[in-house]
């Protein structure tokens, strides 16, 4: 959760920015720990509007780049590079202007007395807060070297998962636009010439000839019309979908749906599982982990899931009996992590977690692909025809009565 805050500085400068925190409190206490008086803080996603355009986006720095960074970071603390060199070879060497312009502002807070994680934090368009607990972690521990590798591990994981997750949708999402497109040009450019041929013959004809003519007079008629309520529609979904209410949806849904919720399903509990055996390796308290993981596991549902589970495990529950009340987690996860807490070696079963649900996803992925695609080959060829067949029969009816 993102809060924007208004706050002064102990010798009274005026500071603005963002922080990220699971909760107010948690908020308030990070700005505390920066030594700032805090004036005013509010819930970044309550204050903006549905209506409200962002430019945040033209600032985002893509997670190849910071997957890279933290890999470089590693490399340099290992060879014991100081902070400040390290953070200058990487600027210099930065190819993106976005990331550099990050990077030149955490250069200037570390030079000014902030430690790296705090200055981190003033970016979490660039650093998310699973990132930056993970190098207060390691700041703490004496063991940044070993944290960035960590880090850049994980996120090599992240990518490649997601990569691969998006790029086995983009040939079915072409296959359906196409599927779309063929279907529109035939209704307003062939059927019109053809039909008017049909309704010339004056002959009787079947309902399904009647339907596809009616369809493409509609689609003359009010094409433009629907198209343009068809693009407010899409805006106002894709703002509604930025507010609390519309991600809550979403986040149900895209779990509930045929197939594809299987897919994602199995996508954020690889994700929970790598994030929770991440932190933990790095040292993060088990409430703390826990209530990173919340906040980057990607989904509301699994979000509340895991809130839930850090009141109960504050209250002396296990996380395994948290978890396993739910029906979103399915009961191998929380039979296993009820081993890892027995036996002490929760980070382990955790990874053994992660790689299990992340070759699930590659298995979903796989058989998906090769379901989806000739199931959308076999309804574009039905659908034109369908359209082809209503035309041509009345026509071949038509040359076969001379």
């Amino acid at each position: 959760m993102q809060f924007v805050y208004q706050a002064r500085t102990p010798d009274g400068h005026a500071r603005t920015g963002t922080v990220e925190a699971p909760t107010a409190d948690t908020a308030v206490q990070s700005l505390q720990r920066q030594n700032l008086i805090i004036v005013s803080l509010e819930n970044a996603v309550e204050q903006k509007k549905w209506y409200e355009f962002s430019f945040t986006q033209f600032q985002a720095v893509r997670g190849r780049d910071v997957m890279l960074l933290s890999r470089q970071l590693s490399t340099l603390f290992e060879a014991k590079v100081p902070v400040v060199q390290t953070f200058r070879t990487l600027i210099g060497g930065a190819t993106a202007v976005s990331a550099r312009k990050h990077l030149v502002e955490i250069l200037d807070d570390i030079q000014g007395g902030m430690s790296m994680s705090q200055a981190m934090a003033k970016h979490p368009i660039m650093f998310s807060p699973f990132f930056v607990n993970m190098v207060r972690s390691g700041e703490e521990s004496g063991r940044l070297d070993e944290v960035f590798s960590y880090l850049a591990d994980y996120l090599e994981r992240s990518y490649m998962l997601m990569s691969k997750v998006r790029n086995a949708l983009i040939y079915p999402a072409f296959i359906l636009v196409a599927f779309i497109g063929v279907m529109v040009l035939m209704l307003t450019v062939v059927i019109p010439k053809l039909s008017a041929i049909i309704l010339e013959s004056g002959q009787e004809l079947p309902i399904y000839t009647r339907i596809i003519i009616g369809l493409s007079d509609f689609l003359i008629a009010f094409g433009i019309p629907l198209l343009i309520f068809l693009v407010f529609i899409a805006i106002f979904l894709v703002r509604y979908l930025k507010t609390p209410a519309g991600i809550r949806a979403w986040s149900r849904t895209e779990i509930s749906m045929p197939l594809i919720g299987t897919l994602y399903q199995k996508l954020y509990l690889a994700r929970l599982a790598d994030n929770l055996q991440t932190l933990i390796s790095g040292g993060i308290p088990i409430v703390r982990a826990l209530q990173i993981t919340a906040d980057v596991v990607g989904n509301e549902v699994y979000r509340g899931i895991i809130l839930e589970a850090v009141e109960a495990v504050r209250g002396g529950s296990t996380i395994a009996d948290a978890f396993a009340k739910h029906p979103e987690i399915p009961a191998l996860l929380a039979q296993m992590m009820r081993v890892g807490e027995e036996t002490g070696k929760l980070d382990h079963v955790l990874k053994a977690l992660s790689r299990f649900y992340s070759r699930e996803v590659d298995s979903l992925v796989d058989n998906l692909v090769t379901l989806i695609e000739p199931i959308l080959i076999v309804m574009l060829g039905i659908g034109v025809g369908v359209i082809v067949a209503a035309v041509l029969l009345p026509i071949y009816n038509l040359a076969s009565g001379f």
